[in-house]
This record gives C-alpha cells, sequence and structure tokens, in this order.
C-alpha cells in the first residue's frame, strides 16, 4: 500500500488533483482493528472546479505509467485504487481538513474519524452501520467536532435515530 499511496502523492504532484485523504474502508482502518476491505479509497478535490468531473487524464497519466484499471478501481502497485472525486460538501470539507499521518515511511493525508463516522452515517450502507458501530464504541473521538459536524450536514436526526436504534438512547 505504501508505494500505492507515493503515487497517489505524485498525482497531486503532477497537478492532476488538488487534495486527497484516504476514506472509507482504509481509513477506518487507521482508526479501530481490521476490517475487511477491498480497495484503497481515496478522495480527492480535482484540480479545476466543474461540475463535469472528467477522470480521464488521471487515468491516462496513472495508465501510462504501467497501471491497469478493473472495473472501478486502478490496480496501483497490486493494491486496487478507488478515486472518488468530493461529490458533496461533506466530503470535501473532510479532505480539506483531513490530517496528515505517515503509513510506513511514507506521508499521507487521512480522513478525521468525526469526518469518517459522518459519512459512514450519510452512506448507511449495512457496511457503514457497522463500522459506525464500532467507531462509536471502540474509538475515543471528539464527539463536539462528530455533532457539529452532523449539524452542519442535516445529519443530526438520522444520528439520533440511529441511536435509538442500536443503542435504545
Amino acid at each position: 500500500m505504501e508505494k500505492a499511496l507515493k503515487v497517489i502523492k505524485e498525482l497531486q504532484e503532477e497537478r492532476l488533483i488538488k487534495n486527497y485523504a484516504i476514506g472509507g474502508g482504509i481509513g477506518a482502518i487507521f482508526y479501530i482493528e481490521a476490517l475487511l476491505t477491498y480497495d484503497l479509497g481515496i478522495f480527492f478535490i480535482p484540480v479545476e472546479d466543474t461540475k463535469i468531473m472528467v477522470l480521464s487524464d488521471i487515468y491516462n497519466y496513472l495508465q501510462n505509467k504501467g497501471y491497469k484499471p478493473d472495473q472501478e478501481q486502478i490496480i496501483i502497485e497490486g493494491i486496487p485504487v478507488q478515486l472518488i472525486p468530493v461529490y458533496n460538501n461533506l466530503i470535501k470539507e473532510a479532505v480539506e481538513e483531513a490530517v496528515s499521518t505517515k503509513y510506513k515511511d511514507t506521508e499521507t493525508r487521512l480522513v478525521k474519524a468525526e469526518y469518517l463516522m459522518a459519512i459512514m452515517l450519510e452512506t448507511f450502507r449495512a457496511k457503514d452501520k457497522e463500522r459506525l458501530i464500532r467507531f462509536l464504541e471502540d474509538l475515543d473521538f471528539n464527539k463536539d467536532s462528530f455533532i457539529q459536524i452532523l449539524k452542519r450536514y442535516d445529519l443530526k436526526g438520522k444520528y439520533d435515530h440511529f441511536m435509538r436504534l442500536y443503542y435504545g438512547e
């Protein structure tokens, strides 16, 4: 994965993407015990702020370096990578507020736990609910920050419903 992260940083250095952060299941692994996950999810802010996002420049660049697409991923150094352009203001803010961290010897960016949790709540697939429960039970996160994010993105009601459903609160 370290080699794949170096290639992602290269995309930023080559100005093919403006900014990025690790999200999804791999992002969650930085905070809680290992989960079953298939790919390295990278949220990114495009260089140009357009309504129509074209991944062709990024994919062409990566294919010219010998990396092959596979369904919605591109295989980089043996790791399936899903490049996800920011698709709403929550994801954009999550990338902008991401923290710098290291994976082995490689500097990278990681979506903060509170944003990952809000994204899980927004997406709300079965695996997101499972991960959210794990975060709530196993992680010492900033609850005030989390609640503020939920309020900004109109997710507080959904969170309250989730807590009643799973915890009787």
